[in-house]
């Protein structure tokens, strides 16, 4: 599907090319040239898009409980608070974590596993400026030197996670040949953008429901009175509801 939106795209170019050599097409051509791009930009930037890979967005449960995701570490501070504060509410969750933090801290990445909790791919460098216009081998190379990094911590993934949810062309491909699958979320806690705890527990809480997948993060790109606080906002928030935390079985999906 995603080649006929190219050659859409590059037929719109062509009929633009000719309708400029003529004087009075001019807004007419550049309609040509730009529109048609529009459907391939939803797909590579709009998270939840599935032309350009399958992206999981939650999961099928009859019970009360959710999947708790956690991007961009591991983080030499954070990551042992987070584990200590599931450690205490019985919670599980998945790590996504970024291969070339992963290399600087492998102790955290063999902990989270003691800790039965799950090691996601997050890429190597975690480009998020770049990653939509990367070229296959430079989408091999984050998926590699990461899947490197993680297996020397006694890791394996099975999940993929996009920078900021934002995918390549090359993506589906890439992701099969290595056995990975695409994990977006259906909640955003928007932690990255806040500097109120509990306004990030508060959107949580309005949006979560059985079968959803949570998005948090930690480290520098949080603020400093937001990191650790707020996830563990939405656990108290979670059990209040007794809403579990878990790891879904890849048949579980959707």
């Amino acid at each position: 599907m995603w080649r006929a939106l190219l050659v859409f795209s590059l037929a719109g170019k062509a009929v633009a090319v000719v309708l400029w050599s003529f004087s009075s097409f001019h807004w007419g051509a550049a309609a040509c040239f730009f529109l048609p791009d529009l459907p391939i930009l939803y797909q590579v930037f709009v998270p939840s898009s599935q032309i350009l890979c399958r992206v999981f967005t939650r999961f099928d449960t009859p019970r009360q409980e959710v999947w708790l995701t956690i991007d961009d570490g591991p983080h030499e501070e954070d990551t042992p608070q987070i584990l200590e504060l599931l450690d205490r509410h019985g919670a599980r969750a998945t790590f996504f974590l970024i291969g070339e933090r992963a290399e600087r801290h492998p102790g955290l990445v063999s902990e989270i596993l003691r800790r039965n909790h799950e090691v996601g791919h997050h890429t190597q460098t975690h480009p998020v400026a770049s990653f939509w216009c990367a070229s296959p081998s430079r989408v091999g190379r984050e998926l590699d030197d990461a899947l490197r990094v993680f297996e020397r911590g006694g890791a394996s993934p099975r999940w993929f996670r996009a920078p900021v949810g934002i995918k390549s062309l090359f993506l589906r491909s890439a992701l099969r040949a290595r056995g990975l699958a695409c994990v977006g979320w259906s909640v955003r806690s928007l932690d990255t953008v806040s500097r109120d705890p509990d306004r990030v527990a508060s959107r949580v809480m309005r949006s979560v429901r059985p079968g959803s997948i949570v998005l948090m993060h930690e480290g520098r790109s949080l603020d400093s009175g937001v990191r650790v606080k707020a996830l563990g906002r939405v656990l108290d928030g979670l059990a209040e509801r007794k809403m579990a935390c878990v790891v879904p079985r890849p048949e579980q999906l959707r």
